[in-house]
Formats: C-alpha cells, structure tokens, sequence
C-alpha cells in the first residue's frame, strides 16, 4: 500500500513530465487547412495619425449697417440659413416714404427728357408757321399804309407830321414782328437745343441717384447671412434698438470644414497641398471621412514648433443637421515620410509573441496539388496600408504566406491549402497614391 505523501509526489512527478514534453506532435496524416494570400510589392507612404480639431470653413458675426429698431427677428439658435435670407428686419416706414417720393420725381424728370428728345409736335410746328404767315400779313399791310401815307404827305400835306411817323412806326413794328414769328417758326422746326437736352439728362441722373442711394438704404434695414450655413448665436431680439455696426447673429459655414492639425516641423516637408487624407472622428463611432489637404499654413507655433495643416472634409448634413460639427475631436492620417517600394501581407499573416515577429511561407511541393510544406521567415514590420503591413525580410515578391490557420503552424509541418486571397488592382485613386490593396478569396 502506497502512501499518501508518496502518491502525491508521483503525481506531480507526472504533472511536471507531461509539462515539460509539450504539446503532443500532430499525427502524421492530420494536416491543418490553411488560407494563403501573395507577397505583394507596392509603392507606399509611412503615415501618422495627428490629433485634430473640426473648424468651420467661415464663421462671421453679422451686424446692421444701419440704425433702426428690429422689428422682426427670424432665426433662431440651430437654424440653418442660405445664402441671402433675411434675419432680422429693421423698421423701414420713414426710408419707403422718402423712397416713394424720389422715385416719382426721377419718373417727373424722364417725361420731361423724353419730351425734349422727341422735339416740337407737328401742331406746334404748324401754330408758329400760321402766326409768322399772319405777322407777315400785318407787316405788308403796315407797309403799304406807311407807302400811302407817305405819299399824300409830300404831295397834298394833308396829314400831320404825327400821323405819318405813326405809320412809319406801325410798319417798323410790324416788321419785327414778323422777324420773331419767323424766328420761333424756326426754333419749333429745329427742336430744343442739345444743351438743353443735356442738362435734363443730368438732372435724371441725379434722381436716379438719389433714387439709387434710396434703395441701398432700404435693402440695409434688411439684415441677411452671405452664405450658407447655421445660426451659433442670437445677439439681438425684437424690439431692441440696433446703432450701425452691432452684432445681431453669428452664423458658421460647415457644408465643407476644416480639420486643423498640428505637425511637427520635421513631417511638414512631407505633405503637399491637395493630398487624399482619412480623417477618423472617435465621436462617430470612429467612422472615417475622406479629405484633402487644403492649406499648409507656413507659420509655426513659436513654442511647440507645429504647423496647422488644414484637411478640407465635405461634411454631411442629414435632416436633423450636419454630422461633422466644429470642435469635434478628430484623427487626420498624415504622410510622414517619402514614398517607398515596400512588400506587402496581409495583417494577419504576422504571427506575433516569440522573439520577432514571423510569417510562414508555403512550399508546394505539387504545383497544383492541395499539399504544401510551411517554413517561418523572421521578418521586421514597417508600414502599414489599410489591411496590408510592410514585412522586411527574406520574402520575394509572388511568394505565398498563411493568413489563416497560422496560429498552431510549426517550420516544416505539411498543410493543405484551401483557398487563396488574390490582390486584386486597386482603385484609380489608390493607384495614385500607391498606398492600398484590396483582397478577393479565391478557391484552390
């Protein structure tokens, strides 16, 4: 009969033996399934994420250009505004009085320019050429008395000298008469003079000044945003007396925002106006906005040593307002470095936990064939693209690696292989940047 104290030490004997042998080896027909996908070489861009800050692309306080008392207030707090809308009217009563007036003194004055410009009616015309045939009427016949009495006072002197200068006078007076009538016959047939018309044409045009200026005045007592965009603040109410110059709303601009970030001096040289960035927003259950870069502002923070790079996002406004809103916390992905050929594996070929970091390579011994032998590569992570990391080391690029079924593989143990990612050409875009790969299964 065996002791207590000696069967518990044979047990832990035991424990420790089976502890130290390890896992039992996988039996020689038993070969794990495993996912491949290629080693790929693309041209890619280290990258940073810098902390950021949502901004509106314009944020204006509004205020009156005149003086007035609001008598009506139109906006309220989180009201989004277009271009041209009215917030606020001013009292107008006393300005559309004034407005009324001018505008039908300039009426008075066009009638009369166009009065000139069209000259002397044919009725006029004809009026003075009546008046100037019956001054010439009158004219011979004071002539033709003058002839007479002249006559008879040399030869019979049987008028007085009075009478005959009164006839001499009345032939004279008769005359010039026909001369004025000639005259303004004349002046109906020629028309107003150009300096008349000249001068109707400038008393026009300060009424339509006037007028103008008017008009002007009005459309101030009209307080409206300039662009599109949400009411932030209210600064006046109806009924309040507004001086020329005080603000009534403050509106900000978010159809497009600015995400600001702060980059040290030595990443700045790396990005270029124009750039495709993400921008992540943690608020928003991390979901990503595309952006690009739209101003590098070439001046730094004295103390930090930071240049504020403006990533210019669309936002979405959705009904109930706009998804992307000024002084959200956001993430800007950034180019830190030059662009570099690197090799590429999915993230979840990189077996991680041992003394570095490792991929298995799969050998067929059967070009065809579902079997394959698997051989560790150490290997030193770089870049990372989206689903693909950068690996450096002994990896050529075609070359097949496990991304899934990795986890239990040792160097040397066969496999069978069930299906391959296959990179697929990536998008136009990416293409550009030469930074993204997509991935498709593909059968065996």
């Amino acid at each position: 009969m065996i002791s207590q104290p000696s069967s518990l030490a044979a047990f832990i004997a035991i424990t420790l033996v089976f502890a130290l042998a390890g896992p039992a080896p996988a039996q020689p027909g038993a070969q794990p399934n495993v996912v491949v996908a290629p080693v790929i070489q693309r041209n890619v861009v280290a990258k940073q994420s810098f902390v950021a800050t949502v901004q509106p692309l314009r944020q204006v306080t509004i205020g009156s250009a005149v003086d007035g008392r609001v008598v009506r207030f139109l906006v309220e707090e989180g009201d989004r505004v277009e271009a041209g809308q009215p917030l606020a009217q001013l009292r107008t009563e006393t300005i559309a009085l004034e407005l009324t007036a001018a505008q039908a003194e300039c009426e008075l004055r066009r009638q009369q320019l166009a009065e000139l410009r069209n000259g002397s009616r044919p009725e006029e015309i004809a009026q003075a050429r009546a008046r100037m045939i019956a001054a010439q009427a009158r004219q011979r016949y004071a002539e033709a008395r003058r002839d007479r009495a002249k006559a008879v006072y040399r030869s019979q002197g049987v008028i007085t000298d009075d009478e005959y200068e009164e006839a001499v006078a009345l032939a004279a007076e008769a005359e010039q008469n026909y001369l004025e009538a000639q005259a303004a016959h004349a002046l109906a047939v020629a028309g107003p003079r150009v300096e008349l018309i000249a001068q109707a044409e400038a008393q026009l045009a300060v009424q339509q000044a006037t007028v103008s200026r008017l008009q002007d005045e009005l459309a101030k007592h009209t307080v409206i945003s300039r662009f599109a965009g949400y009411v932030v603040a209210e600064h006046t109410d109806e009924g309040a007396w507004v001086n020329r110059g005080d603000a009534v709303v403050e509106v900000v601009a978010i159809d497009d925002v600015d995400v600001i970030a702060q980059v040290v001096e030595s990443n700045v040289a790396f990005i270029d106006l124009g750039q495709e960035v993400s921008v992540e927003v943690p608020a928003l259950e991390g979901q990503r906005f595309p952006g690009r870069v739209a101003v590098s502002v070439p001046l730094a923070d004295p103390l930090a040593r930071t240049f504020p790079v403006k990533v210019r996002v669309t936002n979405q406004i959705l009904p109930h307002g706009p998804r992307l809103m000024p002084g959200m916390l956001a993430r800007v992905e950034l180019p830190v470095g030059k662009k570099t050929t690197a090799q590429l594996v999915p993230k979840d070929a990189v077996v991680l936990g041992g003394p570095a970091p490792i991929v298995f390579v799969v050998d067929k011994p059967e070009p065809d064939g579902p079997r394959a032998t698997v051989r560790s590569v150490q290997v030193r992570l770089g870049v990372a693209s989206g689903a693909l990391v950068q690996v450096i080391g002994k990896l050529s690029p075609g070359e097949l690696v496990v991304v899934e079924g990795n986890e239990r593989l040792r160097a040397g143990q066969e496999v069978r292989v069930t299906g391959t990612l296959a990179a697929t050409p990536p998008a136009v875009s990416d293409q550009r940047r030469g930074d993204s790969t997509t991935h498709a299964r593909q059968s065996p």
